[in-house]
């Protein structure tokens, strides 16, 4: 397990693949090694000073930069400590075969995206953004969460405001909105598009929740708040915008794709 003694060695790995890598050195870049701090641990594969491969073990369990014996390794330990994660995350290569020798003592999972396209741009949409999609003002807290509600649950399958009634995820919303990573385009009231800018390091940024109002869908306003959130990206966080997307999405692909985006890797998740 790592500590802050090797803050400076784990991110000049996982700087190696940034786009990869965002959320985990997002959090590092945060808050650092320690786990009281971290939310979970930071795992290493090999020795100090010649690490290989990362395992960040919090709410998601995480491989990084994770070849077969980093991943059997890894395995092991997650099934000795037993299953503490919602999710399984990350390139899925190390995802299948993490997920592989996981199974017979996690299993079964509630849900597996076995691809999910990462894409990424560096330069900004060829299409025209969105005027009207802006970041969200603290005040607007209460309009802006239901339709995030609608978009986690639509995504994921089960309803954020389970278990703790939804305090953790209320904080969550409320801190992007706080920080100035969250967008949308609110019309009378109503959240027509929305997204959220969730990983951020000097290197990129990853943007999360992205949604369209169901009686606002088919008329363009993905594409053009997409453009909007990569320019404002762009020129506030950093020189990559990056997200995944499940492959099975076809609208959003498309979508994505008209505002610049390509597909660089795939991510699976493993959802429990």
């Amino acid at each position: 397990m790592l500590d802050d003694n090797d803050r400076d060695e784990v991110l000049a790995l996982l700087d190696a693949d940034p786009v990869v890598n965002v959320f985990v050195a997002s959090r590092v870049r945060s808050v650092g090694l320690n786990p009281a701090r971290l939310g979970g641990q930071m795992w290493g594969f090999g020795p100090r000073g010649g690490l290989i491969s990362l395992c960040y073990a919090g709410a998601n369990l995480v491989p990084v930069n994770a070849g077969p014996e980093a991943v059997h390794a890894f395995a092991d330990r997650a099934r000795r400590q037993g299953r503490r994660c919602s999710s399984i995350v990350g390139p899925a290569g190390a995802v299948e075969l993490l997920w592989e020798r996981l199974e017979p003592s996690w299993g079964p999972a509630r849900a597996i995206r076995w691809a999910q396209p990462l894409m990424a741009t560096s330069t900004p949409s060829p299409v025209p953004a969105d005027p009207l999609v802006r970041r969200v003002r603290p005040e607007e807290f209460e309009i802006l969460l239901p339709a995030c509600v609608a978009m986690f649950t639509e995504e994921v399958g089960v309803s954020p405001e389970a278990g703790d009634g939804g305090a953790l995820y209320r904080s969550r919303v409320a801190e992007l909105i706080r920080i100035g990573r969250s967008y949308a385009r609110i019309e009378d009231g109503t959240v027509v598009f929305k997204a959220e800018i969730g990983a951020v390091t000097p290197l990129a940024c990853q943007i999360q929740g992205v949604w369209v109002h169901p009686g606002h869908r088919g008329k363009g306003h993905a594409v053009a708040g997409m453009a909007a959130v990569v320019k404002h990206a762009l020129d506030c966080f950093a020189p990559v915008v990056s997200l995944y997307v499940n492959d099975y999405n076809t609208p959003a692909r498309a979508a994505y794709r008209r505002a610049g985006f390509k597909e660089i890797d795939t991510f699976m998740s493993v959802l429990f």
